[in-house]
């Protein structure tokens, strides 16, 4: 695989402000800004893809999937699932993991086999959490469903779950929407479906967005005021309508009015850069909102999952809740996890803006505790929330962090970040690598053992990763479009070599052997494990209530 250089817009721009200061410098940028958006409309997708420097994009650009194998068996390896280790060697025939033994000999003929000696064989990457081909504050992110799953495949990941967004109100016509954005998948995705109000209308789709369209969560946004955010009245029938349908409510936990008084009092201060983002939302607004978000959802009684985790005022709300018996899973995402906020102080703007997130990057003693709460289990699993906004585009907001596209990287480099975060310091075990990776997310989403797992009658998605090798992270050298990442020159231990994906090998040596089209979307049925035993607390609350009285 070649790889050429990222997307050169952001060279120039870095080399003309040396050389530039005040009004000259911004005029620069956003003319630079309005350029790139002129070349996204202009160019053709696969032109466009192949131009962005990584070259590993279309079949044309010397990608094919022509020749992988459909006959697998990978000797000698730790296999590792979320209950424990053995060394064993596991064959996958069309697609599907046929046997998971020591010493495996009679498969037949046309098989590839992969020495795995020294090595660990895991079940592939779930990632609950992405934001691809999506549009935002009037940018569209530069990864799509090809670009972004591909991504992924080169970091041991082999299924993702999106954010699907009422179109025109509708929730099934926004579905519609995503499944033609999602034609030209490689790997295997699904899809959560976002609620911005409360009518009988939507009451009705969420019906048949779970019951005939294979979707079994709801987010609810409690932050961006004027545009998705909804209020408690919202929130409380979106969770009783999810409990009836035996679906997930998910929140965004930020109070969305605070978060707008706090950026127009950054704004008065002067303050309009992206430090101002995370000044304008501060941790305390964060753990308001979590706490709201977890004491509805113990009055409606049902399960609530709280997406990217961010602040130790969030994660206290969701530990306090798991003490008193309530269902609640939390959700951190790796940027939160590794870095810190002191990026977002950088002098040079393209650098800053490129944190940008919500809720935003935290200083350092919130990922620690993050960290600790993910290995004790008061955290579950781990997403990346990937919604990667190219430098141009985060410069739109040169003069105002308001403008600034929301979103970073991380669909690539989880797996690698987490385990040399995680494994490699001693926090985790390498079960509980796969758990909250792949296993706990397959769980939570009633995917499993048909995903998260190395089990016969399994899905083939496996990956094998190398404890014993390096990485080192660089938009230079990474799949996504974008020309930056949050993780540049990030060196760590543990690498992904072999990413199998529906039993085809999708990356190896370097290499991304992928075909568009070729992921299928997974239907996630109602009822999880976590509804398991819900009727019955109902009874217990109802024979509580010693009401109505006879009078």
């Amino acid at each position: 695989m070649k790889y050429l250089s990222a997307p050169p817009l952001h060279v120039p721009l870095a080399e003309a402000q040396k050389s530039m200061t005040g009004m000259e410098s911004r005029l620069a940028v956003l003319l630079l800004a309005i350029l790139f958006a002129t070349s996204l409309t202009a160019s053709s997708e696969s032109s466009q893809y192949c131009d962005a420097g990584n070259g590993y994009g279309e079949p044309q650009c010397g990608v094919s999937s022509e020749g992988s194998p459909l006959k697998i068996l990978i000797k000698g390896g730790t296999v590792v699932n979320a209950h424990g280790a053995e060394v064993a060697d596991v064959y996958v025939e069309d697609g599907i993991i046929v046997a998971v033994e020591p010493y495996i000999k009679q498969v037949g003929d046309d098989v590839t086999i992969l020495d795995a000696t020294g090595k660990y064989v895991m079940p592939g990457g779930i990632d609950p959490h992405t934001h691809l081909d999506v549009e935002s504050m009037g940018n569209k992110a530069v990864d799509d469903f090809f670009s972004g799953q591909a991504a992924a495949l080169a970091g041991g990941t082999t299924m993702h779950i999106d954010f699907v967004k009422p179109l025109n109100g509708s929730l099934i016509a926004g579905i519609e929407a995503y499944q033609k954005k999602a034609k030209k998948s490689c790997m295997d995705y699904g899809f959560h479906m976002v609620i911005y109000k409360w009518d009988e209308v939507v009451s009705q789709e969420m019906e048949v967005v779970v019951n005939e369209k294979g979707i079994n969560s709801f987010k609810f946004f409690m932050a961006y005021k004027g545009h998705q955010m909804v209020n408690d009245e919202v929130l409380l029938q979106g969770m009783k309508k999810c409990k009836s349908l035996g679906a997930l409510a998910m929140v965004h936990a930020e109070n969305g009015d605070a978060v707008s008084e706090g950026q127009n009092r950054m704004i008065e201060l002067g303050i309009t850069g992206p430090e101002g983002h995370a000044l304008s939302r501060p941790p305390v607004l964060e753990g308001e909102a979590t706490a709201r978000a977890v004491r509805l959802a113990g009055f409606v009684n049902t399960p609530l999952y709280v997406v990217h985790v961010m602040s130790i005022d969030a994660m206290e709300e969701i530990a306090k809740a798991r003490r008193s018996g309530q269902r609640v899973i939390g959700e951190p995402v790796v940027s939160g996890l590794v870095l810190d906020d002191s990026k977002l102080w950088d002098p040079d703007f393209i650098t800053a803006a490129k944190y940008v997130m919500s809720p935003p990057i935290r200083s350092a003693e919130h990922g620690k505790a993050l960290q600790a709460a993910l290995s004790t289990g008061i955290l579950q699993l781990v997403g990346t929330d990937h919604c990667a906004f190219n430098s141009t585009q985060k410069a739109l907001g040169i003069d105002d962090f308001r403008k600034i596209p929301n979103g970073v990287n991380g669909i690539e480099e989880r797996m690698h970040l987490v385990w040399d975060t995680m494994v490699e310091s001693g926090q985790i075990s390498i079960s509980d690598y796969v758990r909250i990776t792949s296993t706990e997310c397959a769980r939570i989403f009633n995917i499993y053992p048909r995903k998260g797992a190395i089990l016969a009658g399994s899905d083939a998605d496996i990956i094998i990763l190398n404890p014993n090798l390096s990485f080192k992270i660089s938009a230079r050298s990474h799949l996504s479009r974008s020309d930056t990442n949050i993780y540049e020159g990030r060196r760590g231990k543990g690498k992904v070599e072999v990413t199998i994906a529906g039993g085809r090998i999708a990356w190896m040596g370097g290499q991304l052997k992928v075909a568009r089209g070729s992921g299928k979307y997974v239907e996630m049925p109602p009822f999880g494990y976590l509804f398991g035993g819900m009727d019955k607390e109902d009874a217990r609350y109802l024979s509580s209530l010693r009401a109505p009285v006879k009078r």
